[in-house]
């Protein structure tokens, strides 16, 4: 299985980086064909933003809704291996014929297709609702349309702002539409902190213990615990930006709520050691299983007592204690010291609070919007804005706005390779990791490997495609390039930070089309546009047939 396991992350790499050449267009075609760098030099550009998006996105939200939109009982290596051949071969084809299919979505219908014909061999029939997400996969779907419609309200506004005749006034608007900017990604930062806090406090875990038994009150009070620790530590955590994570960190000790994230964490090595995690997933579809699973868990809630006291006691003296009710092996006894010793509470709440800091992204946005306005005061105020002079500036500009479509691009694509990755770990070894967050928590080569491979597909091209995203759409002037990449990455920042799966293709055409529009609707040559609709709707289910046809042959070999 270990083999499997690597030819699955080789592949799953091999993807990235089709995803790449494939996705080059997205992030070159404007510029290119507005003639502000030759192909060469642009896919250069390109490449080298596509793989600074490791250094901005840290909490990788994109890459948790990739890997959690099969559930973790239908989440096998052959599920994982079906998906990525269905996803290759329909990003190949799209590529040879020179269209922009989204990258993101057969890789989504492929592995949810897999695991649906899976589960169908296996168990017979299966609601949909039973082996897939459908809340993650409802909304990737609604983002099929709305990320194109976000690009293209976005680079209007944009473009229209840009072309207004009184500096001042073009400028004011600039400053209040950052501030907007400003505020909603801040209520991004708090989101993404409040939902790491939820998880650190096993919020989620509770609440789908209690849709699978609405009746159990232990679970109940559990959850409602739990919820009110995460609301407590909110209630600090709200002046994260003030304070930083540290001190944060330490008000919430001081509080006493951080001793359940020890009891917690006390608790799950137990849990390893038995792989309870692991057996309740296969009792979860195999009922014979379910009463090892439940001996299991008595086993583990047994000890419940013992774990609180971490923190009051020495590690190793709480090590003994367990070790001793429970009658463990001396190795198993020697995992439990191990697990414990490495528990620190303090470093959990400080990376929780901190992978949802979305600050080094705000600075860049402003830092970005200063050059912008620095630009227009020069070009409009100091100097005279002749024609020739204006296209230069846009020329310069777009040399910004394209860099930060291609960050968007790195962090939202390559996120979803690191999903896939880290499914096929908890599909390998369950015990070990638990679930997806577990897997890309320990698994720190994933993300760096992942970004190298889209950015090295990046500088490989994908010139057919460039073709359609930078004429056939419509013609693109410097200006109009500027207003579509802007309104591109903006459209890719905002979904990354609100997890959600989009297609940097979708996002990218919709602005196109947007600042096509504010010229004249019929600037926008609608017949291709609604030839690339086609395509965008099809993905997702051609892509989730094929990855079940692939499941099937590969099930009479594996």
């Amino acid at each position: 299985m270990f083999t499997f396991l690597v030819v699955i992350i080789v592949l799953a790499l091999v993807f990235d980086y089709i995803n790449g050449f494939h996705d080059a267009a997205n992030s070159i075609a404007t510029i290119v064909s507005t003639k502000v760098l030759t192909p060469f030099q642009a896919v250069i550009w390109a490449a080298a933003f596509n793989f600074a998006a490791y250094f901005i996105f840290q909490d990788h939200a994109v890459a948790n809704t990739i890997g959690k939109t099969v559930y973790p009982e239908f989440i096998t290596l052959p599920v994982i291996f079906a998906g990525l051949i269905a996803a290759i071969a329909w990003n190949l084809l799209t590529w040879w014929y020179g269209i922009p299919s989204s990258s993101s979505h057969t890789l989504i219908g492929g592995f949810a297709g897999a695991a649906i014909m899976h589960a169908y061999m296996t168990k017979g029939f299966v609601a949909f609702s039973s082996i897939i997400e459908i809340e993650k996969i409802s909304k990737t779907v609604l983002f099929i349309f709305l990320a194109p419609l976000i690009g293209m309200v976005i680079s209007m506004f944009i473009t229209l702002v840009t072309i207004m005749r009184n500096v001042w006034l073009r400028i004011g608007i600039m400053i209040l539409s950052t501030a907007f900017t400003w505020m909603l990604f801040n209520n991004f930062e708090q989101g993404k902190i409040k939902e790491n806090v939820a998880k650190l406090y096993k919020v989620d875990k509770y609440e789908k213990e209690l849709k699978k038994h609405p009746e159990d009150e232990k679970t109940k009070e559990k959850l409602e615990k739990a919820k009110s620790e995460a609301k407590e530590v909110m209630a600090v955590a709200k002046y994260y930006d003030a304070l930083g994570a540290g001190k944060v960190a330490d008000s919430v000790a001081t509080l006493g709520l951080t001793k359940s994230v020890g009891y917690n964490k006390a608790k799950d090595e137990v849990k390893k050691i038995y792989g309870l995690d692991s057996i309740k997933a296969v009792a979860g579809v195999d009922p014979s299983v379910k009463p090892l699973a439940d001996s299991l868990n008595e086993v583990v809630e047994s000890v419940k007592g013992l774990a609180k006291m971490y923190g009051s006691v020495p590690n190793d003296h709480l090590a003994d204690s367990i070790a001793t009710v429970l009658g463990m092996t001396e190795k198993q006894h020697e995992k439990l010291a191990k697990g414990i010793d490495k528990i620190d509470v303090r470093k959990e709440v400080v990376k929780t609070l901190e992978k949802g800091d979305n600050s080094l992204l705000m600075y860049g946005i402003m830092f970005v919007v200063a050059i912008f306005i620095l630009s227009y005061i020069y070009v409009d105020l100091l100097r005279d804005p002749s024609a020739s002079r204006k296209a230069n500036m846009f020329k310069r500009l777009q040399l910004l706005s394209s860099a930060a479509f291609s960050l968007g691009h790195g962090g939202n694509d390559a996120q979803k390779v690191m999903g896939i990755i880290s499914a096929a770990f908890v599909a390998y070894n369950t015990q070990k990791y638990p679930d997806i967050s577990s897997a890309l928590k320990d698994l720190g080569w994933v993300p760096l490997a992942c970004y190298t491979a889209i950015a090295a597909g990046t500088l490989s091209g994908g010139w057919k495609i460039v073709k359609t995203m930078g004429s056939r759409i419509t013609k693109v002037t410097p200006l109009e390039g500027v207003s579509a990449e802007t309104a591109g990455a903006l459209t890719l920042f905002m979904t990354e930070q609100m997890g959600i799966p989009v297609s940097t293709t979708h996002t990218i055409t919709g602005s196109i089309i947007g600042v096509g529009a504010t010229k004249r609707l019929s600037a926008v040559r609608w017949g291709v546009t609604v030839n690339l609709l086609w395509a965008w709707v099809l993905t997702i289910p051609v892509s989730a047939v094929i990855a079940g046809i692939v499941y099937a042959i590969t099930s009479l070999f594996v």
